[in-house]
């Protein structure tokens, strides 16, 4: 297979028709479909009144009725997932036309066995038949239902889950569970889980429905050694999608959860329908991939990096007459569809590598245990698988050969420490504990040495590869050279019909202008059957030409009418709320909804910011936090006592019903108080403080006797210093008095 990773591909169309179905057959309906596998055709026939008689022919890469199409078809993308492409194969169509059971088909039965079971037993054969190269395989499952992304290998397969996109992994589901697989019963027990929590229901057209899209992820790493001993990793994803089937409800009559459904998938597969024809169209310069999130996990295989197959899937009854021509319209579009595929070399989140180091660092771990040099044996990097093995088996045998002889040693000391009768009693438990110590020593050496090579082998286990020549038998050899050659064969078989189909498709094409380039007629009527010819010929295409534009005119009414009703149908809940925001909702609090609304782009639904001072002004700006529920709201919005629970249960009365419009946050309440602040002095006053509380020097006095000599103090000075001022004696005299006063 050659290599070139600026190659462009173009996706390849298989349509795949499923035989009538017994309800049809009951029904009196007709075969309309005709399928010329030498032609790569598949010719519809008109069954509207007024065009009886007239058909419609679509011609693919390969079209197959009810034959095997996986040698055909899927081999070579299921071998260059192996080499390290991306690959995708999708089923489209109809419900009810096949699409699981060309996914899934029997696994019992090798007859019946769908692209998955096939796939699996090509990877693992590959796998097993490799000789030096190590291959690490794992798997995930996950559903698109009702635009919501669920994991089918969790027990929890409700839970949402969300796509990003990054420059390191490209577009990606967080947290999808990767499983590893070993053999090819694992891989079929995954496939099994995955589509028994996938979810399913019964239609009038098919009784077993899928009501999601499926993706099963098979994620194959190597590692290859070349002649100069550095290794090289390469990184494949096969992704195989079932998706739903596109319904309409007058012929489902789907009613409540089934027609919700459906909505949800035909918006998402007329997505689909968009992408398509945006990326056939050269004057586009956008694709809607944001629009679903089908077309987003689905990026990278439509029009990116990933070699691509799309299986049309239509009925032959003439009851599906529009939705068969649909279908193959669609697929006829998807042919012009250009991708690049590559091999990713060396990627950043392969595991394989990180496997490779921890293997490494535990095999360096159990080299560096104690154990004598003549048990320890060297290992040898440049050998192949078995010699590894070899060395590493015998040198876990000869370290637990030497713990055990260890052992013995201890316990024949003990025996004779024990039976030692001149020995002092403290010297003889001196000795016994310092062997227990040492037997707890050993043993936990023991203990820890078996957990490595338990946790080693548990990891190689996990890296497959094929045996080395020593242990392929010659037979098995021989039967995979047969295999090889058998497998080239068919490709140089398919390379061979393609180039026929091709140039049949070239003659019948220029067989229209074999009459133009004739230059004489032998006579006239010859030249008037000519012409005659000719006319009719064009009369032909003409009638196909007003055929198709009265189609496409009829398939615009019908996409016209679907969007009519969808856009009703979101204006009459876009009306229902704004009623509810009215009459229950108060204007302020709209006013701060619509401020604090904004658009996820990765989960497509409406959030709100946590609020904020900014949305409810209130005096002075005071920083405020989202307070969350209470713990008696326990499951529900609101705070509800017990016997508004119990009368809501068993009373009918809508007294104990109510519940909030909008399921929002608890706002907080603008503070009511404010912060203590001591009350403002004058600048003086707090100068003369601060001059008050400062420490002052010590004061020293000097003990010396001159200071304390007594000195005669002077008798005039001392009777002056007694002497009261006659100042002082006229406010302290008392009031003296004057006897009987004369009148």
């Amino acid at each position: 297979m050659g290599v070139n990773d600026d190659k462009q591909e173009s996706v390849k169309v298989i349509v795949r028709c499923r035989p009538m179905d017994r309800k049809e057959i009951d029904a009196g309906y007709e075969s309309c479909v005709s399928v010329d596998e030498s032609k790569g055709c598949v010719e519809v026939k008109l069954t509207k009144k007024g065009f009886v008689g007239d058909s419609v022919v679509y011609t693919f890469d390969t079209a197959y009725g009810p034959r095997e199409l996986y040698e055909k078809s899927f081999y070579d993308i299921v071998q260059s997932v192996l080499l390290g492409f991306n690959g995708t194969i999708f089923a489209y169509g109809q419900t009810g036309t096949g699409k699981t059971f060309t996914i899934q088909g029997d696994k019992d039965d090798p007859d019946l066995r769908g692209l998955m079971p096939n796939s699996f037993h090509h990877i693992f054969n590959y796998v097993s038949g490799s000789k030096s190269t190590q291959f690490l395989v794992r798997a995930s499952y996950l559903e698109i239902y009702k635009e919501e992304i669920r994991d089918l290998l969790r027990k929890d397969s409700t839970k949402r889950l969300k796509v990003k996109e990054t420059p390191d992994r490209g577009v990606h589901v967080t947290d999808l569970s990767t499983v590893l697989t070993r053999n090819i019963k694992e891989i079929e027990k995954l496939m099994s889980i995955g589509h028994s929590n996938r979810s399913v229901g019964a239609t009038i057209m098919n009784e077993q429905s899928s009501r999601s899209h499926a993706i099963f992820i098979v994620t194959v790493e190597s590692c290859e050694v070349d002649p100069d001993g550095r290794s090289h990793i390469r990184m494949g994803k096969l992704n195989l999608v079932d998706l739903a089937g596109s319904e309409r409800q007058g012929k489902t009559h789907s009613e409540g959860e089934r027609l919700i459904e459906a909505t949800k998938i035909n918006l998402s597969l007329h997505t689909l329908g968009n992408v398509i024809s945006a990326l056939v169209d050269e004057k586009c310069t956008h694709v809607p991939y944001r629009d679903s999130k089908l077309t987003r996990l689905l990026q990278d295989s439509l029009g990116g990096n990933s070699k691509t197959i799309m299986v049309a899937n239509i009925g032959p009854s003439s009851y599906s007459y529009d939705e068969t021509v649909n279908t193959l319209r669609y697929a006829s579009r998807a042919k012009n569809i250009k991708n690049t595929p590559k091999i990713n070399d060396d990627p950043k989140d392969a595991l394989l590598r990180e496997y490779q180091r921890e293997i490494q660092h535990l095999k360096q771990l159990l080299s560096s245990r104690e154990m004598p040099p003549m048990h320890l044996k060297p290992s040898n990097g440049a050998g192949g698988p078995d010699e590894t093995d070899g060395g590493e088996e015998d040198s876990a045998t000869g370290r637990d050969a030497y713990l055990r002889e260890l052992q013995e040693k201890l316990a024949v000391e003990k025996g004779g420490i024990i039976n030692e009768q001149n020995m002092i009693a403290e010297e003889k438990t001196h000795l016994l504990e310092e062997l227990k110590r040492k037997d707890i020593r050993i043993r936990k050496e023991q203990a820890q040495t078996a957990e490595l090579e338990a946790k080693l082998r548990s990891l190689e286990s996990k890296l497959l590869g094929g045996g080395t020549e020593a242990r392929v038998a010659a037979v098995e050899a021989q039967t995979r050279m047969q295999e090889e050659a058998l497998v080239q064969h068919r490709r140089r078989l398919a390379a061979h019909q393609h180039h026929e189909h091709r140039m049949r498709a070239r003659v019948r094409a220029e067989s229209d202008n074999v009459a133009t380039l004739q230059e004489g007629f032998s006579s006239l009527r010859y030249e008037v059957e000519v012409c005659t010819s000719k006319l009719k010929k064009l009369f032909e295409r003409i009638q196909k030409i007003k055929k198709e534009t009265k189609d496409l005119q009829d398939e615009h009414i019908i996409e016209r009418q679907k969007q009519e009703e969808i856009q009703g149908q979101i204006l009459r809940n876009m009306k229902l709320h704004q009623l509810i925001l009215e009459n229950f909702v108060p204007l302020d609090d709209q006013k701060r909804l619509e401020e604090r609304a904004y658009f996820d782009e990765e989960v497509g639904v409406w959030r709100f910011n946590p609020a904020d001072s900014a949305a409810r002004p209130a005096e002075g700006s005071f920083t405020t936090t989202v307070l969350s529920f209470p713990p008696s709201a326990l499951g529900r919005r609101r705070s509800v006592c017990r016997y508004a629970c119990l009368a809501a249960r068993l009373n009918t009365s809508m007294r104990f019903r109510g519940e909030n419009i909008l399921h929002l946050n608890l706002d907080p309440l603008p503070r009511t108080t404010l912060d203590y602040e001591p009350p403002k002095l004058a600048p003086q006053i707090v100068a003369a403080l601060e001059a008050a509380l400062q420490d002052e020097e010590d004061l020293e006095l000097d003990g010396s006797p001159s200071i304390f000599k007594v000195r005669p103090i002077n008798k005039k000075k001392r009777d002056r210093q007694r002497k009261i001022p006659k100042y002082q004696l006229k406010g302290a005299h008392f009031p003296e008095s004057r006897g009987l006063v004369p009148k």
